[in-house]
């Protein structure tokens, strides 16, 4: 009974909310949503303009020949007369969507940016999540907790009533359930895009669900005016060497980096940085043993991180780990810089601001280019 009156409030209460938004997006005139999406970076989607609906093609960026999802974004109200896309292998989805479940922080960051979090009736975990605004849309009811992949609640998803929901392929899955109630899956592939810039631009992406798209083309103007000014600004420093940089720590037997065609490649090489593993051609995570790590990185001259524990790193905590990290230059020289990912909204913010996280770690490195710029992730430790 307890369960039975816990959903009927969560429906009440998420109801209210999608009816909200709506009449928001209405009286902005989101649903007649004229601006177009015009793409400069991004790979994994691609959209087409045609009879007054968008064609949006969803591939994973990192594949050659990858699986492709077809969706038809059409008027709100007007499904019917766009039937007959469905043979062509569309799916019909009315547009501006009023609640959408995200399964990853990352999803989130468009709706962050685009200040519409009022669209997310649903998330699959609020571990590891820092936005406060979103905390408190958890605490309210008005966004609920759908549970992990492969043991979602089905009657809480069912509950939250939403229009789409924005899957993760990386994920373990479990999306059965979801599909047999009839809820629309959309993949969203942002985190396979290692150019930061493309990563970003999956703000059109977001927008283009929600009816902003406009606001979503001017937010990237930005983005990317920041991020090529930062990298411009090292493209000059020609009179310098370029410092080197080690990524990751040991997770078990193996050192944890990221390939030379990740993302954080890409950062580190438009901040004048040097990776070590730069002439690697893969672009997710690399398993090292520790011998080849230092004798590859060992005299690195900085050294980043993401700290996912609770307790604030220090170069003490560092060696009390794993003792041989004090045998690497970055560390004896304390240039270890480091993102502590319990106390900031790096996971559900940073993939709209890679120009915050350039600037972070230019800073970090070359502060004198930097003078007035205050970090947001990265930071040298104490």
């Amino acid at each position: 009974m307890k369960k039975l009156l816990f959903l009927f409030v969560s429906i009440l209460t998420i109801t209210s909310c999608k009816q909200t938004a709506s009449q928001t997006g209405a009286a902005n005139g989101n649903a007649d949503d004229t601006a177009k999406v015009v793409l400069k970076y991004a790979k994994g989607f691609t959209v087409e303009y045609k009879d007054g609906c968008k064609l949006v093609t969803i591939a994973d960026p990192q594949k050659e020949d990858a699986k492709e999802y077809k969706f038809a974004l059409v008027p709100r109200g007007e499904k019917n007369s766009f039937k007959n896309l469905q043979n062509q292998g569309y799916t019909l989805l009315e547009t501006p969507v009023r609640g959408v479940i995200c399964m990853t922080a990352l999803q989130l960051s468009g709706f962050i940016k685009l200040e519409a979090l009022d669209h997310i009736v649903g998330i699959n975990t609020s571990r590891r999540l820092e936005n406060k605004e979103m905390a408190q849309r958890i605490e309210e009811g008005k966004t609920v907790k759908i549970g992990k992949e492969g043991n979602f609640d089905e009657e809480l998803i069912i509950a939250a009533n939403p229009d789409v929901i924005f899957i993760s392929l990386s994920k373990r899955g479990g999306y059965d359930k979801m599909e047999e109630v009839g809820l629309p899956l959309v993949p969203y592939l942002g985190y396979q895009e290692t150019d930061p810039l493309a990563q970003a631009e999956w703000i059109k992406f977001t927008g283009m669900f929600i009816g902003e798209t406009e606001k979503a083309n001017q937010l990237f103007e930005g983005i990317e005016k920041r991020y090529l000014e930062a990298k411009n600004l090292m493209a000059q420093q020609t009179n310098q060497t370029p410092k080197t940089i080690l990524y990751g720590l040991m997770h078990g037997a193996n050192w944890y980096a990221m390939g030379g065609e990740s993302y954080f490649s890409h950062l580190f090489r438009d901040a004048g940085i040097e990776y070590f593993l730069k002439d690697d051609n893969r672009s997710g995570g690399v398993n090292i043993d520790f011998e080849k790590i230092y004798e590859q990185a060992g005299q690195c001259d900085y050294w980043i991180i993401q700290n996912k524990n609770k307790e604030p790193m220090t170069y003490e905590s560092m060696k009390s780990q794993d003792p041989r990290y004090a045998d690497f230059r970055a560390w004896k020289e304390k240039h270890v810089i480091c993102c502590e990912t319990f106390k900031t909204t790096v996971n559900e913010e940073a993939p709209m601001e890679p120009d915050v996280v350039l600037k972070d770690i230019i800073k970090a490195v070359y502060p004198n280019l930097l003078p007035d710029y205050e970090q947001k992730y990265y930071k040298l430790l104490p």
